[in-house]
């Protein structure tokens, strides 16, 4: 089931550069950590939308159960060597 996102409200300023500082207590509130990929999409005049982007790999991992078990792997770096 979905968690419930706490709206959580704070500021921060654009600098020259077009950075921004992401207030820790709206990154917590929306489950985000260090290291994920984050989507930037316009929405709508003076509003951005920060969207965590999906690791592709985390939808097929474990998709296929059985899949190495039937390979047979040591046969196929051997021939890889020869």
């Amino acid at each position: 089931m979905a968690e419930k996102v706490k709206r959580v409200r704070c500021t921060t300023k654009i600098s020259s550069k077009n950075q921004v500082t992401l207030p820790v207590s709206a990154l917590r509130g929306a489950h985000l950590e260090p290291g994920d990929r984050l989507r930037v999409e316009a929405d709508g005049e003076g509003r951005l939308l920060l969207v965590r982007e999906a690791d592709p790999l985390d939808r097929v991992i474990g998709a296929f159960p059985g899949l190495s078990a039937a390979s047979d792997l040591e046969a196929e770096r051997d021939a890889w060597e020869r």
